[in-house]
């Protein structure tokens, strides 16, 4: 079977040979990647379901490891380090390919932005707080803003550092003043109803586009909240969004796999395009000149697009109605739950993979917690669970949250029992290793 990148660079090739050299694809991640960021000098890096950092040097990548989950978001910093929030609760920063933890929120780290100045790191968590960390050393105490009552999806700094402004899952946008000694002050900008997940901020800090769960993507006046501009399309949710300010260009991603391109000059949608042959579209960034648009989402490789001539691509390149990279019908019903179920996380051959769960090649009669090289939880690390038919069965009967608490597994569960019993029968066939 082809991967999808395989397929899409191929589509690239044949269908527009003009434009092919390009196209560039960053391959290597074992799961989804959910960030991107890109460094004065052109440098990639990626945030990835595989619990790791990509650091890409001529599609070359290395791989910071340290998080024992989904790498959510990532940044460089003015002073050249990478930062980097995960699902695991922790904050880390890389310094080549040495790595410290920062510190810990209490909650899912979903979004980083550094100060202007570089002096403080600002970390949004779904624990109901945003971090500020000093980056100095030897580094003060952090400060932890609480939100009382929700969590936050978003931060970003104001040109002058004075301002921060939080995304809420509750709809809001907050504007906190920095320049406060002691309780930090805040305001409510919008009061949008849905999850805010993205913002971005002009350079002037004169306007603000944000997105939501419900789609809606807007541009705000900073000092009244007043809507500037709308360009909500019937897409949902609202993924991802960067911008840049040399160029104009506003970058928008979704649920659907579109990227849309807003010129901020002209206040128009310049380009709409099905960018991922698997939507949806979780991370954006543009190369330091403007002239290329890197995304990422759920196939797990990186894509590069020229910006001028995304409209050029065939709308065959980018998906298909449904996730797989062949048709459900020619699946069995085990292999489907597999793929909807498990393949994100788990291979079926032997061997180490980049993915963020150990191989399942020859699981039935493993004692749980026992592949060579893997990082597994404290829980799983000497565990008694055999897998076996009643032991998988209960697994995904109660989902591991409940049958394991304390593991690294997603809460995954399938509800019907034959269901259950036909990804049992497919797992037998396709994890035996001929022993």
């Amino acid at each position: 079977m082809r991967s999808a990148a395989a397929l899409l660079t191929g589509l690239a090739l044949w269908t527009c040979p003009v434009i092919a050299q390009d196209f560039t694809t960053l391959k290597g991640h074992g799961g989804p990647v959910m960030g991107l960021a890109v460094s004065e000098s052109g440098e990639v890096a990626s945030a990835s379901f595989d619990n790791s950092v990509g650091r890409w040097r001529n599609r070359s990548p290395q791989w910071l490891e340290g998080h024992a989950a989904a790498v959510i978001d990532l940044i460089f910093l003015p002073d050249g380090r990478i930062a980097s929030g995960a699902d695991d609760f922790s904050i880390w920063l890389w310094e080549g390919s040495d790595g410290r933890e920062l510190g810990r929120h209490k909650g899912k780290v979903t979004d980083l932005a550094a100060s202007p100045d570089g002096a403080f790191l600002a970390s949004a968590s779904w624990d109901g707080t945003v971090g500020l960390w000093p980056l100095a050393e030897p580094a003060d105490a952090p400060v932890m803003i609480d939100l009382r009552d929700t969590g936050a999806n978003d931060v970003v700094f104001s040109p002058d550092g004075e301002l921060l402004y939080a995304a809420t899952s509750n709809g809001e946008i907050r504007v906190y003043d920095l320049s406060v000694s002691d309780e930090v002050p805040f305001q409510t900008l919008v009061r949008h109803g849905f999850a805010v997940n993205e913002m971005v901020l002009s350079s002037d800090g004169l306007w603000m586009a944000y997105g939501a769960v419900d789609g809606v993507t807007r541009v705000i006046d900073t000092e009244t909240g007043a809507e500037l501009r709308d360009f909500t399309l019937d897409r949902r949710p609202v993924l991802a969004m960067a911008y840049h300010s040399e160029t104009g260009n506003l970058a928008i991603g979704d649920g659907h796999g579109y990227i849309a391109v807003i010129s901020t000059e002209t206040w128009r949608i310049e380009r709409d395009f099905l960018a991922t042959r698997k939507g949806p579209v979780w991370a954006l960034a543009f190369s330091p000149d403007g002239s290329v648009i890197w995304a990422g989402g759920l196939d797990s490789v990186v894509y590069g697009w020229p910006v001028e001539l995304l409209d050029r691509f065939e709308p065959t390149m980018g998906g298909t109605s449904h996730s797989f990279l062949q048709s459900p019908e020619t699946m069995s019903n085990g292999e489907r739950q597999f793929m909807r179920k498990c393949s994100i996380c788990h291979a079926l051959e032997e061997g180490n993979s980049r993915k963020a769960g150990p191989t399942l090649s020859g699981v039935f009669g493993r004692l749980a917690g026992t592949v060579p090289g893997y990082r597994y939880s404290d829980i799983l690390d000497g565990s008694d669970i055999v897998w076996t038919e009643e032991t998988i069965d209960a697994l995904f009967d109660l989902g591991p949250d409940n049958y394991i608490p304390g593991s690294k597994m997603p809460m995954q569960q399938i509800a019907a029992k034959e269901d259950r019993r036909d990804l049992i029968d497919f797992l037998r066939g396709a994890t035996a290793n001929g022993d």
